[in-house]
């Protein structure tokens, strides 16, 4: 499978999508979360923490660029890359080394960093309805192809 669609008409089944999803996630992965300002990328991150068991605040990296998680024996990078401003930034903070295929970078604006991150074993575009959201996912990946598989 290399494509879904999924609609979800509010936060309950953002969160309901979020514990399917969680089951699929590997360590090593990559993902891409691509929509506009208030699309729910955050959101999702949230509930995917929460559907691991993460007890602790879920912040949106916006200022910080990156939060770290530990939870269910996984290692996940939230990146939010909106106010991202240059290659050197990236290289100053040592994200770089965050990508070493142990850790699940889950990425928000992946273009402001593109040709400095891998790429995608899964990229969720979010597409903000009149009445919830819908999600595709696609898979870039074996690995993403596989997780896909597993919904």
């Amino acid at each position: 499978m290399r494509e879904l669609t999924i609609n979800l008409p509010d936060e309950a089944a953002t969160a309901t999508f979020a514990a399917r999803f969680a089951t699929t996630i590997q360590p090593g992965m990559v993902i891409y979360l691509r929509g506009d300002l208030g699309a729910g990328k955050t959101t999702l991150v949230r509930a995917l923490l929460n559907a691991l068991g993460y007890q602790g605040r879920v912040k949106s990296p916006t200022y910080t660029l990156l939060e770290q998680y530990e939870v269910a024996g996984l290692q996940l990078r939230h990146f939010d890359l909106y106010r991202f401003r240059d290659a050197s930034e990236w290289e100053a903070a040592g994200f770089g080394d965050e990508f070493d295929g142990s850790n699940i970078c889950l990425m928000e604006w992946p273009d402001k960093a593109a040709g400095l991150i891998p790429p995608a074993d899964i990229e969720i575009f979010f597409e903000i309805l009149p009445e919830g959201r819908n999600i595709s996912l696609h898979a870039r990946t074996d690995t993403g192809r596989e997780c896909l598989k597993s919904l």
